[in-house]
């Protein structure tokens, strides 16, 4: 079996869950968004997805392919150096490594695309 997201960055990624970081980690960027703009459903949905975590994990194992491409460092490079495109000269998108470089990811909004699409865009990779 694939084991492609890790539970224990899922549940780092819940104490900012009130943000939707780990929803988003497991390719649930429309309840991420929802998390993010109403602070994780009150914080009541935050409290509930840590029970909700190991079920999430297993259907991205289940979604997601494995390849040279960790997702786990992938994540971890966008959610804390996302402004510097670390995440994407990981992935070995040197050109927009750089554009993120020198523009904070896009002022933020390069940011927020990976956000929706990392997991799509390694798994892509993955499978080539």
């Amino acid at each position: 079996m694939n084991n492609t997201h890790s539970k224990l960055i899922g549940y780092i990624l819940w104490i900012f869950g009130f943000i939707g970081a780990h929803r988003f980690y497991y390719g649930k960027p429309i309840s991420g968004t929802i998390y993010f703009l109403t602070f994780g459903l009150l914080f009541v949905g935050w409290i509930i997805d840590l029970f909700l975590i190991p079920s999430m994990d297993r259907e991205a194992d289940l979604k997601y392919k494995e390849g040279r491409i960790n997702y786990t460092i992938a994540w971890i490079l966008l959610t804390f150096l996302g402004w510097l495109g670390i995440h994407r000269f990981y992935m070995q998108k040197w050109i927009s490594g750089l554009i993120y470089m020198f523009s904070g990811g896009l002022l933020g909004l390069g940011i927020l695309y990976d956000f929706w699409t990392l997991n799509e865009q390694i798994s892509r990779i993955n499978t080539q």
